[in-house]
């Protein structure tokens, strides 16, 4: 599975990308807790507004993920 970070969850987690230490059966939520402890509390505040989408669709908490599965972590936009 690959975990993708955009914008300021990116810049709090200081990579694009995450590829390993996922285990496989996991649910959304479980990854979002692994994600917290991986990378610490500048990460934790931004995930609190993040939206989880799983192949290009929103996820819950307790949806399972499988391998291959692509997560984008996907903080608020805002415009102007």
């Amino acid at each position: 599975m690959t975990v993708l970070f955009f914008a300021s969850a990116r810049e709090a987690a200081g990579t694009s990308r995450a590829c390993s230490g996922f285990e496989e059966g996991m649910t959304v939520g479980q990854l979002v807790a692994n994600l917290r402890e991986r990378y610490g509390t500048g990460l934790a505040s931004v995930l609190r507004s993040c939206a989880v989408w799983v192949n290009g669709q929103p996820s819950r908490g307790e949806d399972l993920l499988a391998p291959g599965d692509e997560v984008a972590v996907l903080p608020p936009i805002s415009g102007g």
